[in-house]
Order: structure tokens, then C-alpha cells, then sequence
């Protein structure tokens, strides 16, 4: 066997959470935007579905993308075992849309941070 498919024993991955896990740390999420009344009934046009920009930023707001994009996918790619490899990083964007909020919004960004890290 030659030394380049040796697999490096050095290089440690994250741990993915399981999928009980990841469910939760979505109901926090959920949990959390209901506390601070950015969760809604209200479903988005079927035209703001239609973006092709990140976070949907020309239809919805940041928090109707959570809600109804990132949260609504998130929740179905842990429920049928099709997580992306790539993981998310989300929390940052929460931290720079939620600044005009204060300490409202901490919550929030801490529940999505803590699924960020969740997904490795």
C-alpha cells in the first residue's frame, strides 16, 4: 500500500449532531423567533420563493427567510437524511440584520449559531 492512500489520521472531522439533535436545535430556533415575534402565519408570496439571491434579500425580509426558507429546508433535508456537506453559516448574517434590535434578538442568533455548529 503506498503511502499516498494512507488515509492522514491527523486530520480530525466535526462530529455531525444526530438528527434528534438537529430537529431541536430547529425547534429552538422556532422557539426563539416566536419570542421576539418573528414568527408568522402569514406564508410569503409564492413570487418571493422565486429569488435567486442569497437569503432571498429582494422579497422577504431576513426573518421571513429563516422562518420560511432556511428553517422549512433545514427541517426537511434532517427529516429525509440529505444534509448538505458544506454545513451553514448563517449566524453571522442574524448577527449583522438583527443589530437595530439590541438584546431582543440574542436568542435568535445564539439558537441558529448553535445549529450552525450542530451541522459540523
Amino acid at each position: 500500500m503506498s503511502r499516498e492512500s494512507v488515509p492522514d489520521k491527523s486530520i480530525s472531522k466535526k462530529k455531525q449532531a444526530s438528527r434528534e439533535q438537529l430537529l431541536l436545535l430547529l425547534d429552538c430556533v422556532e422557539a426563539e423567533m416566536q419570542a421576539v415575534g418573528f414568527w408568522s402565519d402569514d406564508v410569503p408570496s409564492p413570487e418571493a420563493f422565486k429569488s435567486e439571491l442569497p437569503f432571498f434579500y429582494d422579497t422577504m425580509r431576513f426573518e421571513e427567510w429563516v422562518q420560511w426558507v432556511y428553517v422549512a429546508r433545514f427541517r426537511q433535508m434532517v427529516e429525509t437524511n440529505q444534509l448538505p456537506v458544506q454545513g451553514s453559516d448563517v449566524s453571522p448574517m442574524a448577527e449583522e440584520c438583527f443589530k437595530g434590535y439590541g438584546q431582543c434578538c440574542r436568542g435568535v442568533i445564539a439558537a441558529l449559531r448553535a445549529f450552525d455548529c450542530a451541522l459540523g
